[in-house]
This record gives C-alpha cells, sequence and structure tokens, in this order.
C-alpha cells in the first residue's frame, strides 16, 4: 500500500519559485500496477523521487505500507535507504565490474537489510529466472544488451522484496511478455508512453503542471476523458462546440445544438440550455458510411478532404464545411476525396469535457 496526501514541491531558483508539484494525493493498493502519466515537465519523475526519499517535498505527507516515510506535519522524513523501496532508474546504474549474479546479490550482501548467506544465492536466482536472465548468471555485466541491463536493475529492486516498487521509466527495453509478467508487488511507474500506460496498468493517473488531471482503469481514462487535455494527450480526439439544448434526461443525456447537427451526449444534470460545452469523441467512434443516411441526432455530414490507408484501417480527414474531423473508415472500402459521407457518431462514445468561455465561438469555421 502507498498512499500520498497533498504532496508539494517547490524549487527555488535565479528566475524564482517553480512549483513542480502542487497538491498531488494519490492511493495505491496493495498489489496494484499505477502509472503517473504525462507529458515532461508535468511533476511525475519529481513525485517518484519524492516518494523514493531522493527529493525533499515542501509539504504533504507519503506512507509505504503502514509507515510514514514523510510528513511535513509530524517532521517526519526517513531517509531513503531506510524507506524499504525498491526502486529502477533510467539510467540502470549497473556495476560494470560485477557480474549479473554480483550485481543483483549487492543489496542482499552490503545492504540495509543483509541476508543470511545461506538465502542469498537462492533469492537471486529465482529473481534472475522470473526476469529471464538465469542462464546468464556470471555473465560480465558490460556483456548485456540494453534489455537485458534492465533486467537486471529490476531483478535487483525485487530481491529485497520491497514493500512498493518505483520504476522510473525502465521498461521501454523489454520485451512485450516481459512487461507483461506481473509479481504481486505494489508498484508505481512513472512514463509519458500513452500505450505502456494503457496495457500495463490497473489504474492511470494523468498528470499536467504539477497535480493530477485524471485517474480511474485505463479503458476510463481514454473513453471517457474529462477534459480537453486528457482527451489529447491519450489520443486522437474531436472537440467541437456547442449549445444545451435540452438539459440531462433520466439517463444522463442531453441534447446539444451544433452548427453541423445535433447531438446527443452524456452531460451534468446541473446545466442548463443555452450553456456553452465542448463534447468529444475519439475518431475510431464514429461509425462511417458512404451510403446517405437520414439527418438525425448524432449523424454528421461532411466530404473526405485526406484518406490514408493503414492496413487495418483507413484514416480519414472529413470536412464538415468549416470544421475537419478525424474518423476511422472500413479498409474494404474505397474512399474518395471529396466523397460525401455520414458520419454516426453514438452517444454513448461521446464524453463531456466541460464549458466553454464564450458561446459567441459557436459559429461554422470558429471551432
Amino acid at each position: 500500500m502507498l498512499t500520498v496526501q497533498d504532496l508539494r514541491m517547490t524549487y527555488r531558483g535565479s528566475q524564482g519559485v517553480t512549483e513542480a508539484v502542487r497538491g498531488v494525493s494519490f492511493d495505491v493498493a496493495p498489489g496494484e500496477f499505477f502509472t503517473l502519466l504525462g507529458p515532461s515537465g508535468c511533476g511525475k519523475t519529481t513525485t517518484l523521487r519524492c516518494i523514493a526519499g531522493l527529493e525533499d517535498p515542501s509539504s504533504g505527507s507519503i506512507t509505504a505500507g503502514t509507515t510514514v516515510v514523510y510528513s511535513s506535519a509530524q517532521k517526519i522524513n526517513v531517509p531513503a535507504y531506510r524507506r524499504g523501496l525498491g526502486m529502477v532508474f533510467q539510467s540502470y546504474a549497473i556495476w560494470p565490474h560485477m557480474s549479473v549474479f554480483d550485481n543483483v546479490a549487492f543489496p542482499l550482501k552490503h545492504g540495509q537489510r543483509k541476508a543470511p548467506k545461506a538465502d542469498v544465492r537462492g533469492r537471486v536466482m529465482d529473481v534472475l529466472e522470473l526476469v529471464q536472465l538465469g542462464h546468464l548468471a556470471d555473465r560480465p555485466a558490460p556483456f548485456l544488451s540494453g534489455g537485458q541491463q534492465q533486467r537486471v536493475a529490476l531483478a535487483r529492486a525485487l530481491v529485497l522484496e520491497p514493500s512498493v516498487l518505483l520504476l522510473d521509466e525502465p521498461l521501454s527495453n523489454l520485451d512485450a511478455k516481459l512487461r507483461e509478467k506481473r509479481t504481486g508487488t505494489t508498484t508505481l511507474y512513472v512514463t509519458h508512453d500513452q500505450l505502456e500506460a494503457l496495457t500495463m496498468s490497473d489504474r492511470v493517473a494523468l498528470m499536467k503542471d504539477g497535480l493530477i488531471d485524471q485517474v480511474g482503469d485505463p479503458r476510463d481514462v481514454y473513453q471517457s476523458p474529462r477534459t480537453a487535455f486528457s482527451a489529447h494527450f491519450l489520443g486522437r480526439t474531436n472537440i467541437i462546440d456547442g449549445t444545451v439544448l435540452t438539459t440531462a434526461d433520466a439517463d444522463g443525456r442531453g441534447r446539444l445544438e451544433t452548427p453541423w447537427g445535433v447531438l446527443q451526449c452524456a452531460i451534468p444534470q446541473e446545466l442548463q440550455t443555452g450553456t456553452a460545452v465542448s463534447i468529444g469523441f475519439r475518431p475510431e467512434s464514429v461509425v462511417v458510411s458512404v451510403d446517405p443516411v437520414e439527418a438525425e441526432p448524432n449523424v454528421l455530414r461532411g466530404t473526405v478532404a485526406q484518406r490514408t490507408f493503414a492496413g487495418d484501417t483507413v484514416h480519414l480527414e472529413v470536412d464538415l464545411g468549416g470544421r475537419m474531423l478525424h474518423a476511422r473508415g472500413d479498409p474494404f472500402i474505397e474512399y474518395t476525396e471529396g466523397q460525401v459521407i455520414s458520419i454516426k457518431v453514438p452517444p454513448e462514445r461521446c464524453y463531456y469535457l466541460g464549458p466553454i468561455k464564450e458561446a459567441a465561438e459557436l459559429t461554422a469555421g470558429a471551432v
């Protein structure tokens, strides 16, 4: 279990004060693989380093298991080597003068929690087998590939059976099968790679500007982003502005009037008619038809501005008349530029992104 509460980290430099982390809170359940995802400079690595004890936060609290390892209120700041955490760095930090076995055995022989000599070999070989390096135990570290060095670093972190494993973008060189291998260890992973985060995590926390923008399981954060940032960072998205035509019904769906047609979408119950809002949907969420479709809610008509064949799909740029949309079409259908098509957006695949500032922007060509 890992608990982070209202964590803040402020740097003072020549250009003034920088708030790298601005009140981050989250829990990682026992055995959970939890990922901090975000662009460079969003605060994810600083958060990880604060948890590891490599940075001194400005305020907040961090609890690993049942132990408070940092608390500004209680004036607790446990040194990194006493926190019982395992960490794998981006640089791997493999000792070149040692063998694979000796690299992994080092914390058991010389660390804060030394193991009985009789147990060392068995524990080291167990984790080496886990990362598929048992046959290379005696190989000198310089004669390893990048992926193999990553495995050594991972094995060295796991051999101490840490309460929490911290991973600072160390999985890029590992093959897919090894990435999917789960150890049951409570894990906090930091990355900017959306695909890794979505495929490996139990939950994802998307960070922006030192804050958590959204947290949830991968399917939730991808299919139901709550902000324009979340929608754009996790993949290509279409964002359309409109005004509330009818408020939310019993199913939570309201109708929105846009310059290109009426769209039905789940919206908050408190929204009033006339409110200017933004909604979004993914290119893969739409149903593309080359046959005429009767005008009805959630059907938009446009012309193919560009098409790109990609094997299992066709990427389409569709001009609605002053507004370009991205869609994915059937690869077995031949689309031509200038062709009129219909795009149906199922209501359940739309997501509400919040109010927009000025309804005056809702004229064709302004969004």
